[in-house]
């Protein structure tokens, strides 16, 4: 007899067992316990530091759920993990900046013939620093665009195809805008429906991606209307202001806070490592 388990104990309590750990993958079918929401996963991405799947029903509705306990597979309980990693050449250690496992010891791949584009630099700048060690093992480059007024010109000259993709990053692309309906114009371009992808986030501009906290401010400050956004930010920080080259040295100051996906918001998380998905799909 083993003494040893005597005393006080919760008889009613049902015993721990652990769960099976089960990666997600794009084609499962899974039933959120808590909601009872059953669909099959057609998408995860990393949102604000934590892994979110998708999931679309038989009436093709999505609802999105963080990815762990709580999941029913084939009528079975389980713990989700995210996706395994792509199989990659060469010793892996550590993590990139979007968090990605480190490939070591792989050179960057010819560039492929598919596309990111942005709207400028200092957003080539930023996904660069975040997302640079990612692209370059995929071999995709980003352009910036210096804006997307004549988006449409510019995807037909690229001509799109299935070898052929883009991937487009939106400023302020919401509902109702002037860049939401340049964007619907653009995917008018023969060629475009399913090899161009424009996403976007809901900020005047790239900036406010990155989270207060990180630059130790409680929220962006407002501009007035009728001044200049980036000029009026830096005016309210009390940085030089007056001339292109403070701008560019405000920016500077201002991506370097930034170390990893961390310190950006999951609103641009996500669609970033949505238009790397569309680009690397095979």
């Amino acid at each position: 007899m083993a003494f040893d388990h005597w005393g006080p104990q919760d008889l009613a309590a049902p015993a721990k067992r652990q769960l099976p750990e089960v990666p997600v993958q794009r084609g499962m079918v899974l039933e959120d316990v808590q909601s009872g929401w059953v669909g099959e996963v057609t998408r995860v991405e990393k949102s604000g530091g934590m892994h979110i799947v998708s999931l679309e029903d038989r009436r093709g509705k999505t609802k999105s759920f963080q990815l762990g306990f709580g999941f029913l597979l084939e009528g079975q309980a389980v713990r989700l993990l995210p996706p395994a990693p792509r199989p990659a050449s060469g010793a892996s250690t550590g993590r990139t900046a979007s968090g990605s496992v480190k490939v070591q010891g792989q050179r960057a791949r010819v560039a492929m013939s598919s596309r990111i584009w942005v709207e400028g630099k200092h957003d080539a700048e930023l996904v660069e620093k975040v997302w640079g060690d990612d692209l370059r093992v995929e071999g995709i480059v980003v352009e910036p665009l210096h804006g997307v007024d004549d988006l449409k010109s510019a995807i037909a000259a690229f001509s799109p195809g299935p070898t052929r993709r883009l991937g487009i990053l939106v400023d302020h692309l919401v509902p109702g805008s002037k860049e939401s309906r340049i964007a619907a114009e653009a995917m008018t371009v023969p060629g475009a429906a399913g090899n161009v992808l424009i996403v976007g986030h809901p900020y005047v501009d790239v900036w406010q991606a990155i989270r207060p906290k990180v630059l130790g401010i409680e929220q962006w400050p407002a501009v007035p209307r009728g001044l200049d956004w980036k000029t009026g930010i830096l005016r309210a920080f009390g940085w030089p202001h007056e001339t292109a080259e403070d701008v560019g040295l405000g920016w500077q100051r201002l991506l370097g806070a930034v170390r990893s996906y961390a310190d950006l918001e999951a609103s641009l998380l996500g669609r970033v490592e949505e238009v790397i998905d569309f680009l690397t799909a095979q």
